[in-house]
């Protein structure tokens, strides 16, 4: 009897009072993925992918199951982990159909005056990097000013992307040969641009055929002078030959989009360009290394922004053919195995018990992609698809021995803007007091020293429009998610598909629900059986407060109702003078 007592007492302890306070400036070493599903991994239910190093990580710390990012896809997605806002706020959006940075030499970018945690912890003298892809841009005005750069938001290290993997890295005939499914792989910018230059070449073919026949007829009818007639020929010889060279320009499209985006960059330096693809994970394992190494012996903060598992998929011969998944799943154990190497650097080095660990991904699985995609389980949607789940859910897991507890699973709405505030807590910093801080400290959740988050509300955005939210009704233990807007027709229903451009519109071609949609997530996660509102007499007081939380974040963005949109056309467009280049044509390789 004293036994069990005892056994009792000691598992009532575990979540709390055994754990040790945290460290006064630990390290952190903060995982994400690209375009991963939460369903791809063996923790949230997948048992044909083999992820035992990111499994190591749930059962050694916390799992949150209702884990969320700010957005459907990357860039506004990454902009709102980096800063805890919404990226509304930050004007990481659009309402023209731009919805990531399309250019590396485009303008628009994280604004300099946005405060990323990894300013704040490098103002208190921890030392920052950052791995692999950022997608949050690089100059405003001039190829150097740098002012959307990583060394402008914090990190004193940078080695990777500017961009990230795009389909256009692997180009056919490149030095890496991608799997057969990518061989001719469309992207939206080589199809754009090979379709533009075709067709000015077109225009311009048929100006010169014009004036040639044109000059011949009214020489022949009236006689011209010879002098017009040689100017003429001359203007027509100028357009043929921008026709040509638009032909042979588009007919390289694919190449000279690499070199414009898929390029290395070290700091401030261009150092590989195009990317070696054979090359690059390699690269960034040898970088974090290194950095593990160089920096052991003080606080740092190291942001492994992966490139897997977005098209084009860049695996290792060794993981090629392994999975029960093809080329996508050969890519996520690879992505496993990246991991499992990471923590053996914390080990090798004496860091692990210092060190917070955290791993996520910036989206939902890419369902469009088909077989090049992953999977979201049984969540509706997927990337770019509206407000549904599948876009939005994505894995959370938190590993600090000792000071979490092991094998915590939490299921409360949690969000990657909560980063924010949980990691600039831990090392001692303080909040921004002159904007908005849309995250919530997670600590204490993950502790077990309060049972729900701090988020009764969340709003979800489709560039500048909601599309639905949550609501979460804590008398009750429920969750409750509005949807306003809907994709059309919608993506997630085998047989259809957005347009070509690859995911779904937020504005235009969508359904729009008056009154809204509403499903309760704890009974219905997959959103497949909508209540009607008057379902509980609560549900209405939940909606107005999710209007009014819609409103009062708006009213917030200032006296226009918004803020300078980075993503819009005027930002998101390429321009010469900003193209990061090295060597002759843009093609070097300093590595």
């Amino acid at each position: 009897m004293a036994f069990a007592i005892m056994i009792r007492l000691l598992v009532a302890c575990l979540p709390v009072a055994c754990l040790r306070a945290p460290p006064p400036r630990p390290n952190f070493l903060l995982l994400m993925a690209d375009d991963l599903g939460i369903g791809d991994i063996g923790c949230y239910g997948n048992r044909s992918l083999r992820t035992p190093n990111i499994d190591r990580l749930a059962r050694e710390g916390v799992m949150l199951t209702q884990h969320l990012a700010a957005s459907s896809l990357c860039t506004p997605s990454r902009a709102a982990f980096l800063t805890g806002r919404y990226p509304i706020r930050s004007g990481m959006t659009s309402a023209r159909g731009h919805r990531v940075l399309q250019w590396a030499a485009g303008a628009g970018g994280l604004p300099p005056e946005e405060i990323t945690f990894a300013r704040i912890l490098q103002e208190h003298g921890y030392v920052t990097g950052l791995l692999g892809k950022w997608h949050l841009g690089l100059s405003c005005s001039s190829a150097t000013d740098f002012c959307h750069h990583p060394h402008r938001h914090g990190f004193s290290h940078f080695t990777g992307l500017p961009l990230g993997m795009m389909g256009d890295c692997a180009p056919p005939g490149g030095v890496w040969p991608p799997p057969p499914h990518l061989e001719s792989w469309p992207s939206e910018k080589r199809a754009v641009l090979e379709q533009r230059l075709f067709w000015w070449a077109r225009l311009f073919g048929a100006g010169a055929a014009g004036i040639l026949i044109t000059a011949v007829m009214m020489g022949s009818i009236i006689g011209h002078p010879f002098r017009l007639r040689v100017a003429a020929a001359i203007l027509a010889c100028v357009l043929a030959a921008v026709a040509i060279l638009a032909s042979v320009v588009a007919r390289h499209a694919g190449e000279l989009v690499a070199r414009a985006d898929c390029f290395l960059m070290r700091g401030a330096e261009v150092t590989q360009q195009p990317l070696r693809l054979d090359r690059v994970t390699d690269m960034l394992l040898r970088e974090a290394e290194v950095f593990l190494s160089l920096h052991s012996d003080q606080p740092f903060l190291l942001l492994m922004s992966f490139l897997h598992t977005h098209i084009p998929l860049v695996t290792k011969p060794d993981f090629q053919g392994r999975s029960r998944h093809g080329v996508y799943g050969d890519n996520v154990e690879e992505l496993d195995w990246m991991v499992g190497r990471l923590l053996s650097i914390l080990d090798h080095l004496g860091l692990t018990e210092n060190t917070l660990v955290y791993f996520t991904s910036d989206n939902g699985a890419w369902l469009e992609a088909g077989p090049l995609g992953g999977s979201n389980g049984v969540f509706r949607g997927g990337k770019g698809m509206g407000g549904w789940e599948g876009g939005f859910r994505v894995p959370g897991v938190f590993r600090f021995p000792g000071v979490l507890p092991e094998g915590r699973v939490v299921d409360e709405p949690t969000s990657l803007m909560d980063v924010f505030p949980t990691v600039v807590g831990l090392a001692g910093g303080a909040l921004p007091e002159d904007r908005e801080i849309d995250g919530r400290d997670l600590l204490p959740l993950l502790r077990g020293e309060t049972p729900h988050s701090g988020h009764h509300i969340l709003l979800h955005f489709c560039e500048i429009f909601l599309h639905a939210a949550r609501f979460v009704q804590r008398d009750a233990g429920k969750t409750w998610k509005f949807h306003f807007m809907t994709p059309n027709p919608d993506p997630s229903t085998p047989g259809q598909a957005c347009p070509s451009r690859g995911v779904c519109p937020c504005v235009g071609d969508i359904k729009e629900h008056d009154p809204p949609l509403l499903f309760e997530l704890g009974a219905d996660p997959g959103e497949t059986q909508p209540l009607l509102p008057g379902a509980e007499p609560a549900l209405f007081e939940a909606l107005h407060a999710v209007q009014r939380e819609h409103e009062r974040v708006i009213e917030g963005l200032g006296p226009s109702g918004t803020v300078r949109q980075q993503l819009g056309t005027l930002y998101n467009v390429w321009r010469p003078w900003l193209q990061p280049c090295c060597g002759t044509w843009c093609a070097c390789d300093l590595e």
